[in-house]
């Protein structure tokens, strides 16, 4: 996450293992009205994978990721998790 900028919006970084799990991955939440395909995850040189998302500053985000195979996990770092979702204050 980074310093809200001159909208008053930040930048939140999604970061996972390269290979865990295996397959494609899409982080998904309300701020991507929950869309699979809007925020898949890339691959980066130092063996992860990552999306950014931009919100306004002071949001609460809900969010899940989604693996192949219709599979949805939860952030195990996020500051809250119930059965909608993981949930972080930005």
């Amino acid at each position: 996450m980074t310093k809200p900028d001159r909208d008053d919006v930040v930048r939140v970084t999604f970061v996972l293992p390269e290979d865990d799990p295996a397959g494609a991955v899409s982080v998904v939440g309300q701020f991507n009205d929950w869309d699979p395909f809007a925020h898949p995850l890339r691959r980066r040189g130092n063996g992860t994978r990552s999306a950014v998302v931009r919100v306004p500053a002071g949001s609460k985000l809900l969010f899940r990721y989604l693996a192949d195979g219709g599979l949805w996990f939860d952030d195990e770092m996020a500051e809250q998790i119930d059965p909608r979702g993981s949930l972080i204050a930005v």
